[in-house]
């Protein structure tokens, strides 16, 4: 890491922190918690001028790419100083053509580039690839709520992506192989696991807290003309290899296919690659359908098609409880409250929030196997091998 990188990465752990915390707790002391524009504009022009410092300096250096983890890290700091700079309505794109800061842009485009990533801070910079330094990771603020909030969706994505290396190893072992067990187990695990991460964010997270001071940092921003969507919790590949590894959803199918393509760019390059090879692969769920005719009575499909149909459902109890408990709790019932004026530019996603949630009620009932008509889940393949093996049930003594 170059002396200009260090000096910007320094400067994201200290001073920015402090003066976004700072500016927190103006906004969160009014009556009205979402405005912003006119409060403590003395603190922001410090925050937008000391940053543009380290910028420039970094954008004349030119030279970004010193291995992966220095391209990675000065791509994170420029895409939360920009991230900031949203937050605070110092720059939106719905009254902007193009960036006001274009040597914030030319930096992150230029890393992005060169790492074949979009040009803003991916979840990864605030979560997996978040280095700690003497106990402490980088944050927007130092708010109890957003330090909550990193670790647990950090704790999470380690569960999930756990899960997801287990099955990958059930695929190269095969479904119908007497060792699956130790791998469905170690899935098994990793989603109880994340069932508590999501039941600790429900218990302690603050709904005012998060709303109002932890989620403005995810909006969408421009760089240079170019409008990218907020980060999100799930731009990492491990849940969708879970998605597609299990079967409960396809690459070809036409909404899920573009979910894959819009998200790609947020994910690291390596998680891109497991992606990729993920889709190529064939599903647990279409190997037993295939055996199941001539192979239902056999104990290795009995003890592994329990062992798929549980897992299943813990995956499908995940996404439920993120949905139905976490989604709705933090993001659907406080922008309820607010007035139609304040509701505009809520989601991180970019779309209006009714057409937010639509989209994610679809990815939960793919994931449950909901029984829809009107969307291509896996309800009745599921069915069928719940059927197969209670017909076995009901066979023993």
């Amino acid at each position: 890491m170059s002396n200009n990188a260090e000096a910007f990465e320094h400067w994201i752990r200290t001073s920015f922190v402090q003066m976004n915390t700072e500016l927190e707790e103006l906004y969160f002391a009014q009556g009205d918690r979402s405005r912003v524009i006119g409060v403590g504009d003395r603190i922001k022009h410090a925050l937008r001028d000391e940053g543009h410092t380290y910028v420039t300096a970094l954008h004349a250096e030119g030279n970004t790419g010193e291995g992966f983890d220095s391209a990675f890290g000065v791509l994170g700091n420029v895409g939360m100083y920009l991230g900031a700079l949203r937050r605070h309505e110092l720059t939106n794109p719905a009254r902007e053509e193009r960036s006001p800061f274009p040597e914030a842009s030319s930096l992150a485009v230029h890393c992005g580039a060169s790492l074949g990533m979009a040009p803003r801070f991916a979840t990864a910079h605030l979560t997996i690839y978040n280095r700690a330094r003497a106990g402490l990771r980088k944050s927007f603020t130092s708010l109890t709520d957003e330090f909550l909030f990193i670790d647990e969706n950090t704790r999470g994505i380690l569960s999930l992506q756990r899960a997801a290396d287990a099955l990958t190893s059930i695929v190269h072992l095969g479904v119908s192989s007497p060792v699956a067990d130790v791998m469905f187990e170690a899935a098994k695990q990793s989603l109880y696991e994340v069932i508590r991460v999501n039941r600790r964010l429900m218990e302690h997270l603050d709904v005012e807290r998060f709303f109002h001071s932890v989620r403005p940092y995810y909006k969408p921003y421009r760089v240079g003309r170019q409008e990218y969507r907020g980060a999100n919790a799930g731009d990492f590949s491990g849940i969708n290899e879970l998605d597609l590894l299990l079967g409960l959803c396809r690459a070809s199918d036409p909404y899920y296919g573009q979910l894959l393509v819009d998200k790609m760019l947020f994910m690291l390059p390596a998680d891109q690659a497991r992606l990729k090879d993920c889709m190529a692969r064939k599903s647990l769920l279409d190997e037993l359908l295939e055996l199941l005719d001539s192979h239902r009575d056999a104990d290795w499909f009995q003890r592994n098609a329990r062992a798929f149909l549980e897992l299943c459902d813990l995956f499908g109890q995940t996404a439920a409880q993120h949905h139905d408990e976490l989604v709705k709790r933090f993001i659907e019932q406080p922008a309820a409250r607010l007035g139609e004026g304040q509701s505009q530019g809520l989601t991180a996603s970019g779309p209006p929030l009714p057409v937010l949630l639509r989209s994610l009620e679809v990815l939960r009932d793919l994931r449950v196997a909901a029984d829809r008509p009107d969307i291509a889940t896996r309800h009745e393949d599921l069915a069928r091998l719940r059927a197969a093996v209670a017909g076995r049930d009901r066979k023993l003594p």
